[in-house]
């Protein structure tokens, strides 16, 4: 039963989603049915959330990357462009106005 649970583990699919309280309530249904000693779930516990907490870095990065590659194919602007933009304009305005007076 060990065995399956670590090669589960191992695949890191849905750790992301793992919350500490989850990892917990499985390491201790473990250990009361006598597949974990206690001195395994601890380390069994550490292990869970440091592998879900991978998965999430890793799962974060690829949608920060796909987002960055559809902005950059979308050729959208960024918020500081928009906001030099609306500097420019501003400076413009001005200069117009004192031109005007």
């Amino acid at each position: 039963m060990k065995d399956t649970i670590k090669r589960g583990l191992s695949l890191g699919l849905g750790l992301a989603v793992v919350t500490k309280e989850q990892a917990e309530k499985v390491v201790n249904e473990l250990v009361e049915k006598g597949e974990l000693s206690k001195e395994e779930s601890r380390k069994y516990f550490d292990d869970l959330v440091a592998k879900g907490q991978s998965a999430k870095t890793e799962i974060d990065e690829r949608i920060n990357k796909k987002f960055d590659d559809f902005k950059a194919e979308m050729n959208v602007a960024t918020k500081e462009e928009v906001e030099g933009l609306k500097k420019r304009v501003e400076l413009l305005e001005s200069e117009l106005l004192n031109k005007q007076e």
